[in-house]
């Protein structure tokens, strides 16, 4: 059902997420998915909101960058990251039989053990990985795509661990978000039904709105720099998690 508070509520925390995603160049998912459950969103009417505010950012990324592709490099990690996804949702709709407190620690226990490995990962790029991290980086990232929408991290850590120049690291990056984009919406409408619908229109609505943002996160993103912008996008991921993982034991959780 659609409501002006929730429309506002939505509008804030999407416009949020675009703003750091395009200033910082990374955290939408992070940030928008555990603040709409830390808010009281279900966990699925969260994804298909972040999943249809991304589809304008993802689609110009791959046409910018389209000639950084490389579509054979993008073959297993895809198969890897949509052959977990189903079981991410599959362990979601399990998962929503939990009481919501306690979705929202699981919610923000993933997202602080997500938030502490960026902050201490530290790789020396190289050329080649072994094909194990692989194996391992692109299942569990479809699978926390299906279960949380956290599925970006460990696409991403994969990535910064090569020695690829900008542009050919976020054409990677975008593509592969693409390829699973349209697949995560349709399995997620189908297990949860028209539950999912208001939020997506209300997404689609806020989507010109969500474009002007993204671009003034890029200006924002050149004036404060790099450093600085992730220290404050790190700082926000972490006050968001332990929010999330405290307030019930508080009585603080947001309703």
């Amino acid at each position: 059902m659609f409501d002006l508070a929730t429309f506002i509520t939505l509008a804030l925390v999407l416009t949020l997420g675009m703003f750091v995603q395009s200033a910082s160049g990374f955290a939408a998912g992070l940030l928008t998915m555990s603040t709409l459950v830390w808010l009281g969103y279900p966990i699925p009417e969260a994804q298909i909101a972040l999943l249809i505010a991304t589809i304008p950012q993802n689609l110009w990324g791959v046409w910018a960058l389209r000639d950084a592709i490389e579509p054979a490099r993008l073959a297993w990690p895809a198969v890897g990251r949509l052959s977990f996804l189903p079981v991410g949702i599959a362990t979601l709709w399990w998962m929503e039989s939990l009481p919501p407190e306690r979705i929202k620690q699981v919610v923000g226990g993933l997202m602080l053990t997500i938030t502490l490995v960026i902050i201490l990962f530290r790789v020396r790029p190289r050329p080649k990985l072994h094909p194990i991290w692989a194996w391992i980086a692109f299942p569990a990232s479809g699978f926390l795509q299906g279960l949380v929408g956290m599925g970006g991290p460990a696409m991403v850590l994969w990535v910064q661990a090569h020695d690829w120049d900008t542009r050919r690291s976020r054409g990677f990056l975008f593509a592969l978000y693409l390829v699973s984009l349209f697949p995560a919406m349709v399995l997620i409408g189908w297990t949860f039904g028209q539950r999912v619908g208001p939020v997506a229109t209300m997404s689609l609505m806020l989507i010109p709105l969500l474009l002007w943002v993204s671009s003034q996160g890029l200006k924002v993103g050149t004036w404060l720099g790099r450093r600085r912008l992730r220290l404050l996008t790190l700082g926000m991921l972490l006050f968001v998690a332990v929010m999330s993982l405290v307030s019930p034991w508080l009585g603080m959780a947001p309703r």
